[in-house]
């Protein structure tokens, strides 16, 4: 099949790729994690929930020619979180979304992963506005959006929420 944009992006620490049917163990630790999912799915995963969360982000791949990278860790070849384009049929534009395992914040990787896949993009997908979708609450990505040079757009409320768009320059 042919994609929009590359099935792998490498930097320096990472290998952003497609998901592999194994990945779904090391997934479950960010999805099982109430820290790690308290802006985004908001309830822990059972293993199930993980493999289908995963199944989902493949399948995105096969319906819309793109789609979010699993993030291996280069040096311990373990799936520590997941990046890039996501698009549901919810959503007012493109997004560029992240998330990490706890282990991993605080140490560049989601930085790096996301400075990778805007920088390709550009390049693959030059005409589409991206956004984030970020929990207003969530300092941490904001922080990111803010200093990968995003702004505040709007408020968009989903599933009764009040989230913010964060547009990407």
């Amino acid at each position: 099949m042919n994609f929009l944009i590359p099935e792998q992006i490498e930097t320096e620490r990472l290998l952003l790729r497609r998901f592999r049917e194994h990945d779904w163990r090391d997934l479950h630790e960010l999805y099982s994690n109430p820290e790690c999912i308290r802006y985004t799915v908001l309830t822990p995963f059972s293993e199930y929930e993980t493999w289908q969360r995963m199944a989902s982000l493949s399948g995105h791949w096969l319906l819309k020619k793109y789609g979010p990278y699993g993030i291996e860790e280069k040096q311990s070849e373990k799936i520590i979180g997941f990046a890039g384009p996501y698009f549901p049929p919810a959503w007012p534009d493109p997004e560029i979304q992240w998330s990490l395992s706890q282990a991993f914040w605080g140490k560049g990787f989601a930085s790096e992963a996301v400075r990778a896949i805007k920088k390709m993009l550009s390049a693959s997908m030059p005409d589409i506005s991206f956004m984030s979708i970020i929990h207003p609450e969530n300092t941490g990505s904001i922080a990111l959006a803010t200093k990968l040079n995003a702004h505040f757009e709007k408020e968009f409320l989903f599933k009764n929420i009040v989230w913010h768009i964060y547009r990407h320059r």
